[in-house]
């Protein structure tokens, strides 16, 4: 897993927010499967649960859910700028990684250091980055590797950070597949996500 992709749609939003944050009240979630509700309704999806959460709360906050089934780093990579700029979002959610880790052997991207950041805008606190780990049948060191990942750019940029999407989740609550949960985890992984 090239931690490249997930940097630069960072650092993109990083370049964003600061402009668009009073422009709208939006919060896009920026995802894969695990936030486009895979296998279940969308009305039934974690981030559509949110979107009913923040109107009873009248925030005033309004989701826009643009994850794909079967995202990865690299195509957010290309879809960031344009997402960003139709929505103007104040907040980002940012849910991807895990489909990158189950495809590739995990190593560090080696043509770029991470001095070629310094001097830009630093990400605000309006970017949420959501962590995900990877089964054990992977290996301990890949799955350490891959889980660390989360935690170093969370602090690198200086952005929030959930370590564990399905933190409270049991095991009967994934689908037969056992990696997309069912309707009835949408609820706690709403209010894991709420809680950051």
């Amino acid at each position: 897993m090239k931690t490249l992709s997930l940097k630069i749609i960072l650092l993109a939003a990083s370049l964003w927010l600061p402009f668009s944050v009073y422009a709208a009240k939006n919060i896009l979630v920026f995802g894969d499967s695990l936030s486009a509700g895979y296998g279940i309704a969308v009305e039934e999806s974690w981030p559509s649960l949110l979107q009913q959460e923040l109107k009873h709360m009248h925030s005033g906050y309004g989701i826009v859910n643009a994850s794909i089934s079967g995202e990865t780093a690299l195509g957010g990579r290309q879809r960031i700028a344009g997402a960003l700029q139709q929505h103007q979002p104040a907040i980002v959610v940012l849910e991807l990684g895990v489909n990158d880790g189950c495809a590739l052997q995990y190593r560090r991207y080696r043509g770029q250091s991470g001095q070629d950041y310094r001097g830009r805008p630093r990400c605000p606190r309006k970017v949420l980055l959501v962590g995900m780990r990877l089964p054990p049948n992977y290996g301990e060191p890949y799955v350490a590797q891959f889980g660390n990942m989360y935690p170093k750019l969370a602090k690198k940029y200086r952005i929030g950070l959930l370590p564990f999407l399905f933190e409270g989740m049991a095991p009967q609550q994934f689908q037969p597949d056992n990696l997309h949960p069912t309707r009835e985890a949408q609820p706690q992984l709403m209010r894991n996500v709420l809680k950051e």
